[in-house]
């Protein structure tokens, strides 16, 4: 017993270090793989697909105002003003899922970075701890222009495209510092499920959805430090 117990300690103190390690070295360093491009791949070759991962990391400098306000308008217009979490949004949720068949989440974009760049997709109460965890070290560690960079990059959005330069490639010809506002609010609009929404190929509801985010992004305002030509 005190053998195992050595070792369960070793591991726990590994993963520690190594948690801290990876993100702070993920505050100067950029993100050019990450668990859930991994799993996808999998998925893809268990599916009998080809394996597809879109992907080119850009600077902060290189992504266009337009997409950093959708985004914002689209997952957590309180980004700038919480530490990670929404408390306002967490208590919505809870007062909601009360009466709603489908509960509704309250994730910031601080948490769906600690997700997408340290964690996998498939939810679970394990999960949402560890998410938990790595969002308070990023907000820690990082500063809030990295956490946005690092998630416009991170994100998935398409069938084997990650990040906002793959999908202004591949969807709309352009480049992430060029996407205009309409098509970042598209871009925006696909993120509950890139899966099953395209930027490419938008349904009615995705055009609805697009409008809204376009009237929400008017009420964004960006720190000066966001605010890079």
């Amino acid at each position: 017993m005190k053998k195992i117990f050595r070792f369960l300690t070793k591991v726990i103190l590994f993963l520690f270090i190594w948690s801290i390690v990876s993100v702070i070295l993920y505050r100067f360093v950029p993100v050019y793989f990450t668990p859930l491009m991994g799993i996808r791949v999998v998925e893809q070759v268990a599916d009998g697909e080809r394996p597809k991962v879109k992907h080119k990391w850009v600077s902060s400098g290189n992504i266009s105002d337009n997409m950093r306000r959708a985004v914002l308008a689209s997952e957590d217009q309180r980004f700038f003003d919480h530490n990670g979490f929404d408390r306002v949004e967490i208590e919505k949720a809870l007062k909601e899922n009360k009466t709603r068949k489908r509960p509704r989440g309250a994730s910031t974009i601080s948490q769906q970075t600690a997700k997408n760049v340290f964690l996998w997709p498939r939810s679970s109460w394990f999960r949402k701890g560890a998410e938990a965890y790595f969002t308070v070290l990023i907000e820690l560690f990082w500063s809030k222009e990295r956490i946005l960079t690092v998630y416009l990059n991170s994100m998935e959005t398409g069938n084997g495209i990650y990040g906002v330069e793959a999908v202004a490639r591949e969807h709309f010809n352009t480049t992430a510092a060029k996407l205009s506002a309409s098509q970042s609010a598209l871009v925006a609009a696909t993120l509950p499920n890139p899966l099953r929404f395209s930027s490419k190929s938008p349904s009615s509801y995705m055009m609805q959805r697009q409008s809204y985010i376009l009237r929400q992004m008017r009420n964004v305002q960006l720190p000066p430090v966001s605010k890079k030509k």
